[in-house]
């Protein structure tokens, strides 16, 4: 496991084998790290046929408004408004870190990674980065993993959309009971991806804002489908 501290975002890479044909680029939810999620590497059970380069990158510290303020990890700025419209996302903020995460992808593949082998994935904050950077791509994708998170700027998806990316898997996870992200905020979400025609695979889990182990092995079920 190494940090790479010359990438667009500080990061943390680990291999599952030598010379990995796949990526995945997994961000983490607000006030977290990078460290977050590589725990769950193992629990993810892929194939060691697969050679997989998982990239945890680190958020910037910025003040965050729906926290009044406090500087904290976050790829973006944003506050709620209410649970029907959902929130309100600093578009300069989410647009810089859309560009470093595009800057990510280009360094997989100038490292021989195709775009087609690379999944974005994310929780929360993250997970909202990496339908909104993916969506928008303009190469296809492997697929799109968001975990209990929205989809932000909604609004202006139809018209930003690279249609490359349609037929694109979209797994979609969110808690029952999640008290950060409400599920009317993530199943409008869902919908509206649903309406546009986007490939919605949607799972619904006995939890509040977190990760489980019923999760995590449908997560490697679908990792598997996707990367292989």
């Amino acid at each position: 496991m190494t940090a790479n501290p010359t990438d667009p975002f500080p990061a943390i890479e680990l291999e599952t084998g030598a010379s990995p044909t796949h990526t995945i680029i997994w961000m983490h939810g607000l006030g977290a790290d990078g460290n977050d999620f590589v725990p769950i590497v193992d629990a993810l059970a892929l194939p060691s046929a697969i050679h997989v380069r998982f990239v945890f990158p680190h958020a910037p510290k910025r003040p965050v408004s729906i926290n009044r303020g406090m500087v904290m990890r976050a790829w973006y700025d944003y506050d709620m408004i209410d649970t029907n419209a959902g929130l309100h996302e600093n578009m300069e903020s989410l647009h810089g870190s859309q560009r470093a995460v595009e800057s990510l992808l280009a360094r997989e593949n100038q490292r021989g990674i195709k775009s087609e082998n690379i999944v974005l994935a994310g929780f929360s904050q993250g997970g909202a980065l990496a339908l909104h950077t993916g969506l928008r791509y303009p190469e296809k994708l492997a697929g799109v993993m968001a975990l209990s998170c929205n989809l932000p700027l909604p609004q202006t998806l139809v018209a930003e959309a690279c249609r490359v990316n349609l037929p694109a898997s979209v797994f979609m996870a969110h808690g029952e009971s999640d008290d950060v992200i409400p599920m009317i905020v993530a199943a409008a979400s869902r919908r509206q991806l649903v309406e546009l025609g986007y490939a919605v695979e949607w799972h619904e889990y006995r939890m509040a804002h977190s990760v489980c182990e019923e999760e995590i092995a449908d997560i490697g079920e679908w990792l598997k489908r996707v990367l292989i």
